[in-house]
């Protein structure tokens, strides 16, 4: 079943191939091995209290591991990547992409979970962790070097003020970072 928000492929707006590398999340792994490490914590004591409660059946086993690979499919991050003009998120089941220089909008979610919401004019959409642009540099650079390119072309009509906001975050970070590093803090 195709969502709207699945990648199509169309002749229009196709993606732009540039000399520049793709990146990565660089933590990525660890919250993959942060979140394998929950699952299997849940398991291990569900069958513990289980089996000292002296009810430990196959079946019962059986479900505390559906609960644990369901747990697992909660935690599981996301696989963000970037490249010249273009950000993709890649959960299990679906990938999605915008194209960042023909983005229309840009919207900080507030909640348990902040988010922000991509939207480029050929009416794809992704969600993404503000704390991955953070602790990524690169994937940052990517985006806002797309999003500076709608804005100069005025097709970025909804969230400057967010993307500025978040600029200026990542600076404060970038130096708080570079001043522990010299030992300046």
């Amino acid at each position: 079943m195709e969502h709207r928000d699945d990648i199509r492929h169309q002749v229009t707006g196709s993606y732009p191939a540039g000399t520049g590398a793709v990146v990565h999340d660089r933590s990525r792994p660890q919250e993959v091995r942060g979140s394998l490490r929950c699952a299997a914590a849940l398991f291990g004591l569900l069958l513990c209290v289980d089996w000292a409660a002296g009810s430990l059946s196959w079946w019962r086993g059986t479900l505390w591991l559906l609960l644990a690979l369901l747990l697992l499919l909660v935690l599981f991050p996301a696989r963000v990547t970037a490249g010249p003009g273009w950000l993709a998120t890649r959960r299990l089941l679906r990938t999605r992409r915008v194209r960042t220089d023909l983005l229309i909008a840009v919207r900080p979610v507030d909640g348990v979970a902040q988010r922000l919401v991509l939207r480029d004019a050929l009416g794809n959409r992704v969600e993404i962790d503000p704390e991955i642009l953070i602790r990524n540099p690169d994937l940052w650079y990517r985006l806002d070097e797309g999003a500076r390119r709608s804005e100069a072309a005025g097709i970025l009509l909804c969230g400057t003020t967010a993307l500025h906001r978040m600029s200026r975050r990542l600076d404060r970070e970038t130096a708080r970072g570079v001043f522990r590093a010299s030992g300046w803090e």
